[in-house]
C-alpha cells in the first residue's frame, strides 16, 4: 500500500508539472517556475559580470550586441506570428563580451547572454556569431534550464520514492537499487536528455538565425571550424552531453531547408 501511494503521488507530480513549449511543441517538466528561475538567473549573471572582465566599447563587443538584438527580434517575430506575444515579457536581454580565451558562449534563462573573446575567431563573421547566438538563445527560449533544474529535482523525488518503496529490503538490496537508480538516471536519463536539448537548440537556433537574415548554410561552416578548433577533444557521444560533431553537422544539413522555408514566410531571402 505504501509503495502504491508513493508511486501515485510521484505520477501526480509529473502530470501537474508539465508545460508545453511554443518553440519545441513538447510538453516538458516545469517543476521550478520562472518566478523563481529568472530572478536567480539575473542575480547570477550580475555576479558573473562583476567577477570577470567585460569588454566594452570595441567593435567586437558591438558586433555581439547587434547580432544578439537581431536574434532577439527574430524570436519576437516568430512568437508574435504564432500567437505568443507575451512569452518574452519577463525577459531582460543583455549581450556581454567577456575577455576569456575559452571557446564558449552561453545564455541564461531570461535572455542573459555571454560571449567569450576566444570563440570570436572561430565564429569568423556575423553569421558565425549568429549561429552561436541562435543556439544559446534557443536553450533559454526552449526552457532547457528549467527542464534541467526540474529533472534534478525529480531525481531527488525519485530517490525518496525509491527509498520508501524499499524500506523493508535488506541493506544490500537497497544499495543495489540505489546504485542502479543512479546509473540509470545519469547515463540513461540525464545525459541523453542533455544531448536532446543540444539538438533541439540547434534546430531552433537555425530557424532564428534564418529569420534574422543570416543564411543558415553558415551554421555548417561554423561547426566545421569549431570541430577543427577543438581538435576533436570530446568524449564518446554516448557519454557526452553534446552530439558528436559529425552528428550535429549532419542534422544541421537536414534542417537547413526547413529553416529557410520558415524565414521565407517573413520575406527573408538568401543569395
Amino acid at each position: 500500500m505504501k509503495k502504491r501511494l508513493v508511486t501515485g503521488a510521484f505520477l501526480a507530480i509529473l502530470v501537474a508539472a508539465c508545460a508545453t513549449n511554443p518553440f519545441s511543441g513538447k510538453s516538458t517538466l516545469a517543476l521550478v517556475p520562472d518566478s523563481e528561475i529568472l530572478p536567480a538567473s539575473f542575480q547570477q549573471y550580475d555576479k558573473f559580470l562583476s567577477e570577470n572582465k567585460v569588454v566594452t566599447g570595441t567593435a567586437d563587443a558591438k558586433r555581439v550586441e547587434n547580432v544578439g538584438i537581431k536574434i532577439k527580434n527574430a524570436a519576437e517575430i516568430w512568437l508574435n506570428a504564432n500567437g505568443y506575444k507575451e512569452y518574452l515579457k519577463d525577459y531582460k536581454w543583455e549581450y556581454k563580451l567577456i575577455d576569456n580565451k575559452e571557446l564558449n558562449a552561453w545564455c541564461m534563462p531570461g535572455g542573459k547572454i555571454v560571449f567569450y573573446t576566444g570563440i570570436l575567431p572561430v565564429c569568423k563573421d556575423d553569421a558565425g556569431i549568429a549561429t552561436v547566438m541562435g543556439h544559446e538563445v534557443a536553450h533559454a527560449l526552449a526552457n532547457h534550464g528549467q527542464q534541467r533544474m526540474s529533472a534534478a529535482q525529480l531525481q531527488q523525488i525519485g530517490s525518496a520514492a525509491l527509498d520508501a518503496a524499499t524500506t523493508n529490503k535488506s541493506s544490500t538490496t537497497r544499495a543495489i537499487f540505489s546504485q542502479a537508480y543512479g546509473l540509470g538516471t545519469e547515463v540513461g536519463g540525464m545525459l541523453p536528455f542533455s544531448r536532446s536539448n543540444e539538438s533541439e537548440a540547434d534546430k531552433i537556433g537555425l530557424t532564428l538565425m534564418a529569420i534574422a537574415g543570416y543564411n543558415p548554410d553558415n551554421a555548417v561552416a561554423f561547426w566545421d571550424r569549431m570541430s577543427k578548433a577543438s581538435g576533436g577533444a570530446a568524449p564518446a557521444e554516448f557519454l557526452s552531453t553534446h552530439p558528436s560533431d559529425a552528428t550535429r553537422i549532419a542534422n544541421l544539413k537536414a534542417l537547413i531547408p526547413q529553416a529557410k522555408a520558415e524565414a521565407a514566410k517573413y520575406g527573408v531571402k538568401f543569395k
